[in-house]
């Protein structure tokens, strides 16, 4: 484990006209009638945001010498967005959407990262004819993006998703952006709707009295939310419309969605939904077994060496699982995220690496360009910082391998109605097995030492006593002088399945947070693991041209 803190010196030197629906739907509409209060709709300004892309795009039309002319049309795009999270880092809106408005900024914040949910190669893709984009495969299902920001959005927060399962002739209000009859004024929209049934094709349907009176094109509206009409609750998001009838995409697929690319988010949204979340704490108190119960070849107050009781079988099947699951990561290249901060802050720094690993040994580059490999990720450009390294794949070793290692099953814990086994370790500072590495950073140099100190933590299996967490706190509970200020430090490690190529099922690490305590403040680092690949050497031959 590292942990960093800069001392200072002196040196000299838009959403289009929607998608094709399935055969269940009926024909489409352009027109969609709001009936509002403009009072009750200003309350969500605050919360949807419209999305806005215009562009210049090749006429192939003749000049007027007959040859082909320098003539440029403008493209524009329009969508709505609504915030994900509190803070509004993060905006939530259809990927029909994300692939028609390519935008860079979203009023005056610059997207940074895009996450889709769905893809033209995605199994159950369907065509559907986008203008200024032609035919585009997706699911209709998973009809979602994410765009992350570099900063939150000012003045805009979100509101609360519901995961509750929706009443036929539930009443609800959903809330856009349409593109408005003077192009390209927009304004928020209200308009009421009412449960139907959910569709075929896994969407909801609701049904909405039109109005002839004051049509508005649903043009632009893509990407809304739908809400609760009592508890102002967003149940889904808009994605299509006929003429009376709107579909939108269950908050549950967000939340599935989430959880993938931005487990961390997930966690703050939907904080019943996740069954171990990424930085969760520990279940139970320290483990403080007697000293005598767990000794191995340990000298007795008779100088006499002692063998170590045989271990329960519980607790024989966990190393084993363990022991595999390091075994199973030692060849696999991954993207890294880290999220570096402080407090209850926004992220103060972050950074993307492609990391590959060989044989168990991690190459670092800048992801996605640069091709320079870094035998660790680079500490952050702050003062101070808490920072994640090889614990990912430490600690399965730990538990699997390190017989001094105290490990002992605990009771079983019941999370979102699944049954986890629990087990507790510990180790003595003298056992030697695991280190804290405090770094001073002096702009142009570093100095550190590594220092050996006690841990403790809990395991997490399933039923079948795979991996799914592991927790580990280092002791830090002494000689503050030598741990440079710090005096508390957390890692937490999720692990769960996934498909690289055609290869069967995996477990590999999903995310790595890290929190240490400097004083009065702390600070974290979050992470993690995405787009994985297997990796495969390459032989190539090189040969020395001389001139």
């Amino acid at each position: 484990m590292i942990l960093h803190k800069v001392i200072p010196i002196l040196v000299l030197s838009s959403c289009l006209f929607p998608s094709a629906l399935a055969q269940e739907v009926f024909s489409r509409s352009s027109t969609i009638s709001p009936s509002s209060t403009v009072e009750h709709t200003q309350d969500f300004v605050e919360v949807v945001v419209p999305i806005t892309s215009v562009g210049l795009k090749p006429s192939a039309k003749l000049g007027f010498s007959g040859k082909p002319g320098p003539k440029l049309n403008i493209n524009a795009n329009f969508g709505t967005g609504f915030c994900l999270d509190a803070a509004c880092r993060f905006i939530a809106t259809n990927y029909h959407v994300a692939l028609t408005a390519p935008v860079h900024k979203i009023k005056g914040q610059k997207v940074v990262q895009r996450y889709f949910a769905t893809g033209p190669d995605d199994k159950g893709a369907t065509a559907n004819n986008l203008p200024n984009v032609g035919a585009a495969a997706y699911v209709q299902s998973r009809d979602l993006a994410i765009f992350e920001l570099r900063r939150p959005l000012p003045h805009h927060h979100g509101l609360t998703l519901s995961l509750e399962e929706l009443q036929v002739g539930q009443e609800v209000d959903i809330y856009g952006y349409p593109k408005g009859m003077i192009n390209p004024v927009r304004k928020l929209t209200r308009f009421h709707a009412t449960f139907k049934a959910p569709t075929t094709s896994g969407l909801l349907a609701f049904d909405y009295q039109s109005s002839t009176d004051k049509p508005i094109r649903v043009q632009g509206a893509s990407g809304g939310i739908v809400v609760d009409r009592k508890t102002e609750k967003i149940l889904g998001i808009l994605s299509e419309t006929t003429e009376t009838m709107a579909l939108a995409v269950p908050v549950q697929v967000l939340a599935d969605f989430v959880s993938r690319v931005q487990p961390f988010v997930a966690q703050r949204i939907f904080p019943t939904y996740q069954k171990v979340s990424p930085s969760s704490g520990d279940l139970y108190p320290r483990l403080r077994p007697p000293p005598d119960v767990f000794a191995k070849f340990v000298p007795s107050h008779t100088g006499v060496l002692q063998h170590r009781p045989e271990e329960p079988y519980e607790v024989t099947v966990l190393r084993e699982k363990a022991q595999g699951l390091a075994n199973s990561m030692r060849n696999f290249i991954a993207v890294q995220s880290f999220a570096w901060g402080s407090g209850n802050g926004e992220p103060s720094a972050e950074a993307e690496y492609e990391v590959r690993i060989i044989d168990g040994e991690q190459l670092f580059r800048s992801y996605p360009e640069d091709k320079k490999q870094l035998m660790r990720s680079p500490l952050p450009p702050l003062r101070a910082s808490a920072n994640s390294s090889t614990e990912w794949s430490r600690l399965p070793k730990m538990v699997g391998t390190e017989y001094r290692l105290k490990v002992q099953e605990a009771p079983d814990s019941i999370m979102n109605g699944e049954r986890m086994k629990v087990f507790q370790y510990r180790s003595n500072v003298e056992d030697d097995l695991c280190l804290f590495q405090p770094l001073d950073d002096y702009l142009l140099f570093m100095i550190g030492r590594i220092v050996p100190v006690g841990c403790y933590g809990e395991v997490w299996t399933d039923e079948n006593t795979n991996i799914i967490r592991i927790s580990e706190h280092l002791d830090l509970s002494d000689k503050l002088k030598e741990y440079k200020g710090w005096n508390d430090y957390l890692i937490v490690v999720t692990y769960g399945l996934i498909k690289i190529a055609d290869e069967p099922s995996r477990r590999a690490p999903l995310t790595i947070f890290t929190e240490g305590r400097n004083g009065k403040r702390i600070y974290w680092c979050r992470g993690n693991f995405t787009n994985y690949r297997l990796f495969a050497t390459r032989a190539e031959i090189v040969t020395n041209k001389h001139h």
